[in-house]
């Protein structure tokens, strides 16, 4: 009897850790570089500190900056910036067949790491919904806010490339960078949503 009232408990605590990933919003990090054979991970924390103090500790995310062809100070303008937004517009504008085809599009690259595809623009869709709750929406907003981690991949079905929304505004590198299509990601739903 024991036996079984103990492996009941066992049962249910390992459903409860492993039956909700998207319950763990704020806990993931925002961003593991997927490139070739490498997997590098990018915390929350250190992308704040970042922004807030212009520090950079991690390899990967010095990677971006360098790569991203924006200077270290337009990133943290850019990444830092907040947007005031409608969240009943925001959320008429994601649900909505044009909304779907804007998420399906900017998740080209960049995607939750263990369900790929299947999963991501609902993904983001909730990170987007969750941040402009408050009525403001910011890049760093948004990837605080991601339900589970996202992967940059360069390998497999893609190239590693992000579509920027805004390909009138950048040029080079810049229209193909991770840092370069959060800087764009909150203007680009406000500026739907107002539709």
């Amino acid at each position: 009897m024991i036996n079984r009232v103990a492996a009941a408990l066992l049962l249910g605590v390992s459903l409860s850790v492993i039956a909700d990933p998207f319950s763990k919003a704020n806990t993931q990090p925002p961003v593991r570089w997927n490139t070739g054979g490498s997997v590098n991970t990018t915390t929350y924390s250190e992308l704040e500190s970042f922004l807030v103090d212009g520090v950079v500790t991690d390899r990967a995310l010095q990677d971006a900056i360098r790569m991203s062809g924006w200077s270290t100070e337009e990133l943290r303008f850019g990444l830092s910036k907040v947007y005031a937004v409608d969240l009943a517009g925001v959320s008429r504008f994601l649900d909505s067949d044009a909304g779907e085809a804007f998420l399906q599009d900017q998740t080209r690259s960049y995607f939750p790491y263990w369900r790929q595809k299947a999963t991501a623009a609902m993904a983001l869709r909730a990170a987007i919904i969750a941040d402009a709750k408050d009525g403001l929406l910011s890049s760093i907003g948004i990837m605080k806010q991601l339900p589970v981690s996202f992967r940059l991949s360069d390998n497999g079905p893609t190239d590693g490339r992000q579509n920027v929304c805004a390909p009138d505004k950048v040029s080079g590198d810049q229209a193909t960078s991770l840092l370069s299509w959060y800087v764009f990601l909150p203007a680009c739903i406000k500026a739907n949503s107002e539709r």
